[in-house]
């Protein structure tokens, strides 16, 4: 570290403090029964890039999350699937995604297309409050973590929570594998 100090982020419930979570991030919390579980903290909107915001804020790559959104092709359909893995590592994409959503391609989706269909900010998207017929898909290890941090649905905050409950999310399943390690 270059001797900058940590910013200390400052967690409080996030159904208090909904002008922090894009639209239908509140809705989903509002009618999840276990959203007292669930906080969020104010950040500066230009961190909030995974590195970035590890950085500044002092929390691990291992404790942080994110959200890839992924587009499946088979003949004329589009399936999207939100894969959630640890800042560590990246979502294999064209292996097991592919594979689970039963798409003869799968890319990254489209900005555009994800923003338009979510209602949330790009590189503040997650898991929380998206469309029903989305698949999220939960690598293991995100699953098995205490508490992980995730976008909030925009850029100028995120949310901590168990996650377990990334994983008990509507849509969600574990899927061990899904989150490849990057060398460091």
């Amino acid at each position: 570290m270059d001797g900058a100090m940590s910013e200390v982020l400052s967690f409080n419930p996030a159904l208090s403090q909904s002008h922090l979570l894009a639209a239908p991030v509140a809705a989903a919390l509002r009618d999840w029964p276990v959203a007292d579980e669930v906080l969020v903290a104010e950040i500066d909107p230009a961190l909030a890039d995974t590195a970035a915001f590890c950085e500044r804020y002092g929390v691990s790559p291992e404790e942080s999350a994110n959200c890839v959104v992924v587009a499946g092709k088979r003949g004329g359909n589009t399936m999207y699937a939100a894969c959630m893995v640890l800042a560590t590592t990246r979502a294999d994409v064209n292996g097991l995604v592919r594979r689970h959503l039963d798409a003869r391609k799968a890319s990254f989706a489209p900005v555009e297309a994800v923003t338009a269909a979510t209602g949330m900010e790009y590189g503040g998207i997650t898991p929380v409050g998206l469309p029903a017929d989305w698949a999220v898909l939960v690598d293991e290890a995100v699953a098995k973590t205490g508490s992980v941090v995730i976008g909030s649905g925009i850029r100028g905050s995120k949310l901590r929570l168990p996650g377990r409950l990334v994983a008990a999310l509507p849509s969600a399943q574990v899927l061990p594998g899904l989150g490849i390690p990057v060398a460091p």
